[in-house]
């Protein structure tokens, strides 16, 4: 019986270091700071990297019509443009299809 006992303590003991390896391997790889949540986190930062930059180049879109049709600096195409698109004008010698 003296046999059993040190055994039976050594298969306890291997138990519970590989129950405590199974677990921080599970929550390396599946837990709150794991490397599946990692790749998840990363692929949200791309999507918000490009519509950060999608919304940056619309930004400076606007600030060169908001320019071009300024006081200080006015471009007759543009503004003869947004005359047709928004108030709908036509000019006098011109035909309009529909």
């Amino acid at each position: 019986m003296s046999k059993q006992k040190p055994a039976l303590g050594l298969l306890v003991v291997f138990m519970a270091a590989f129950l405590l390896g199974a677990y921080f391997t599970f929550a390396s790889v599946q837990g709150d700071y794991g490397l599946f949540r990692r790749i998840q986190i990363e692929a949200e930062a791309q999507v918000l990297r490009d519509e950060r930059d999608r919304l940056m180049a619309e930004v400076a879109a606007m600030r060169n019509k908001t320019h071009r049709l300024s006081d200080t600096y006015l471009d007759l195409d543009l503004l003869d443009q947004q005359a047709r698109d928004v108030l709908g004008l036509v000019r006098a010698d011109e035909v309009v299809l529909r």
